[in-house]
């Protein structure tokens, strides 16, 4: 018995990376549920970016990246020295 395979007539656009910052954890819990703040936003941007690319972008799927991020503090140099091990 011989499967077919069928290819999907859909077209990636290229990723919109949407660079969010350092969130709250509350916004954040938000995000992943599909609500909130930040799930507005990430649409209002996918949505922005569907308008500059215009006809380019019909019958594509517009894939956002998010990225969130938190910077952790530098270490002193006293710290190394009293906890050289310690990372």
């Amino acid at each position: 018995m011989a499967e077919e395979t069928k290819e999907s007539s859909t077209e990636m656009a290229q990723p919109i990376i949407i660079d969010l910052g350092k969130q709250k954890s509350s916004k954040l819990k938000d995000l992943k549920k599909g609500k909130g703040k930040l799930w507005d936003e990430v649409f209002d941007v996918v949505d922005e970016a569907r308008e500059m690319l215009g006809e380019e972008a019909d019958g594509k799927v517009i894939v956002p990246i998010i990225v969130i991020y938190e910077k952790k503090p530098k270490r002193s140099s006293l710290d190394k020295l009293i906890f050289p091990l310690a990372k």
